[in-house]
């Protein structure tokens, strides 16, 4: 039974659990303007966009702050709160910069939406605040402060979500605005370059950096040999942007798309995913016999390796020693190509589309180059690449499939929920289990990795002895976790961190959603990942070979028998035609043990 009627514009509405008459309206079919409302955060009150007019005592309140009273009478839409609106907007629009068509967040501002939406065609007060210059110094975001409103979401999902709290209020009456640290520049403080602040923002203040012109530039260079590495959470989220459903796997739409735009090679990072499964789960299972730092912590999220190192340096040494599975599959990259572009005078540049800005700081740490060469030359995210295909003028919707070039365009299912909270440990476990049977994934499948919850514990048997697994996604939950352990509040053997709620699905460098879009491109994920040929990155002949002695082309065979081989299945075969040897026109370069061995030293952190 409800608890109370609303009456909402003449509309008849009951409630129960909502805790606000915004969200009685959207009940009701209404949609309040605002601009410090965020689902996800803490309710600030601070824009007053959302006001209603009580029609029993005359007063306006704010519907995000007021809670819903049983016999309420309120109007959402009078000529005094369209005025009371209009002013609002035009003090807005007098103190920001409205160079709309070279802003950022052109047709997707709130500020220019919400313009619209009300008529405002004229702004009756000048501009007097003072212009402060723009900050280009992190790598993972640009902020132009002048476009701030001081809606105070970034201020808020820094200090909740994450708990870093480099972003806060300063100053006083005009002068109140938004700083990082002591008022300097963001490169200097302690952000972590997750970008959660530039997914929040209302306004093009705070954007992610944009690479898009250097990536035209090595697209559009015959001198160049454009090599691309896709991300898992990539695929399943690019696609809203044209209309498709969250969740749709659309990785080889975007692959057509690219090779449309001027890219040479296009390869899926699910292949250094596996890699990185491999190394990751031999630590883990030498660091549980030894019992030496434990727990073994995740290493694939930058950000929060960043965090460790600025904030917890004594859990430096837990951090797994694996490359996360953009850098391990980058420096295969590297290796491979290094004697073809000696051979043929042309460089290979390396671009990664990848869900998350902190992406970007990674690729630049100094650790991940050689010869003072990054092994990836440019980090897009998935936003970056949408204005790429809008700016070619591809129709997304219509393309054909094709799907990513071989060697490196397969890898198993456990590579595919990469992208999500959970899923990193669920493929070490899935390695690290001597029995891959559908029983036992399914059993991992339902276990506990596998959640919404802030910090979720687990514990799956392993070898003979339980291990105990901590998963926590957002960085202000993985301090709670870590002061957990440090006080031996807790023990556990394997610690997963997402610095981004939900995964890397939830990304700062994705297209802006929601809690429940984002769990619909995870479940898009685990979808990919049940109808996938191997679930347990074990590289055990994920595509099997098959002899076509009537056909001269021949699927490639994953093995663990040779280092560079024909993908045929015998080492001489013949044309049928022409009754003479012929050439397999798909060499493979076979994933093996050689990046375990020749190649481990490129394949790990430096702490």
């Amino acid at each position: 039974m409800a608890k109370g009627i609303m009456y909402v514009d003449n509309i008849r509405v009951e409630f129960d659990d909502e805790p606000t008459i915004m969200d009685v309206c959207r009940k009701a079919g209404v949609e309040m303007p605002n601009f410090c409302f965020h689902s996800d955060l803490s309710v600030y009150g601070a824009c007053r966009m959302c006001m209603v007019e009580d029609l029993d005592t005359g007063k306006i309140d704010a519907a995000c702050t007021t809670k819903p009273k049983n016999g309420m009478r309120i109007r959402t839409n009078t000529s005094r709160l369209l005025k009371y609106r209009r002013m609002i907007l035009e003090l807005m629009l007098a103190s920001h910069c409205r160079d709309c068509t070279a802003c950022e967040k052109n047709r997707s501002c709130r500020l220019q939406e919400m313009a619209v939406r009300f008529g405002i065609h004229h702004v009756h007060f000048k501009d007097t605040r003072e212009h402060v210059p723009m900050d280009f110094s992190s790598p993972a975001v640009t902020f132009d402060l002048n476009k701030c409103i001081l809606c105070g979401d970034c201020v808020r999902v820094c200090h909740e979500v994450q708990g870093v709290s480099n972003l806060r209020f300063a100053g006083r009456g005009p002068g109140l605005h938004i700083e990082a640290g002591d008022d300097q520049p963001i490169s200097t403080t302690h952000c972590v370059s997750c970008g959660q602040c530039a997914a929040v923002c209302t306004t093009g203040a705070i954007t992610v950096k944009n690479d898009i012109g250097a990536a035209w530039r090595a697209l559009h260079d015959p001198q160049k040999r454009v090599v691309i590495q896709i991300a898992p959470a990539v695929r399943v989220a690019i696609g809203e942007a044209y209309g498709l459903p969250a969740g749709e796997n659309v990785l080889d739409k975007l692959v057509t798309a690219l090779k449309i735009m001027g890219a040479d090679e296009i390869y899926d990072t699910i292949f250094g995913a596996d890699l990185t499964v491999r190394e990751e789960s031999k630590e883990f299972l030498r660091r549980l016999e030894t019992g030496e730092n434990l727990p073994l912590m995740t290493s694939c999220c930058p950000s929060w390796v960043r965090y460790v190192e600025q904030e917890r340096p004594q859990f430096i040494k837990n951090l797994s020693s694996a490359l996360s599975p953009m850098q391990m599959f980058a420096t295969v990259l590297k290796d491979k190509y290094r004697e073809k572009d000696a051979a043929d005078g042309r460089t290979t540049f390396h671009i990664a589309i990848m869900p998350c800005t902190a992406k970007k700081m990674e690729a630049g740490r100094e650790e991940f180059r050689r010869d003072g060469v990054p092994n990836v030359d440019l980090v897009l995210t998935t936003q970056e690449v949408i204005k790429m295909i809008k700016e070619s003028g591809i129709r997304f919707q219509m393309l054909e499939k094709e799907s990513p070039d071989l060697p490196f365009g397969m890898g198993s299912g456990a590579a595919e929920i990469f992208g999500t909270s959970g899923g990193v440990a669920e493929a070490v476990l899935r390695c690290c289990l001597p029995d891959k049977s559908k029983n036992v994934l399914r059993m991992l499948e339902h276990s506990g990795l596998r959640g919404t919850e802030a910090i979720r514990f687990v514990t799956i048997p392993v070898n003979g002895r339980d291990v105990r697994v901590a998963l926590a996604h957002g960085l202000a939950n993985a301090a709670k976790l870590l002061d957990q352990i440090e006080n031996g509040e807790v023990e556990v053997d394997l610690v997963e961190v997402m610095s981004c709620r939900t995964g890397c699905v939830g990304g700062a460098g994705q297209p802006y959603a929601l809690m429940s879009t984002k769990l619909k491109r995870a479940h898009g994920l685990y979808e990919i990942d049940r109808s996938a040929i191997d679930r347990s990155a074990m590289f055990k002949r994920s595509v099997q070979a098959q002899a076509q002695p009537s056909s001269t082309r021949c699927m490639p065979r994953v093995s663990m028998s040779a280092r560079t081989s024909c993908c045929c299945t015998t080492s001489t075969r013949t044309d049928p035609l022409h009754k003479k040897p012929a050439v397999c026109p798909r060499p493979t370069f076979r994933p093996t043990h050689y990046f375990y061995n020749a190649s481990i030293d490129k394949l790990r952190y430096f702490h």
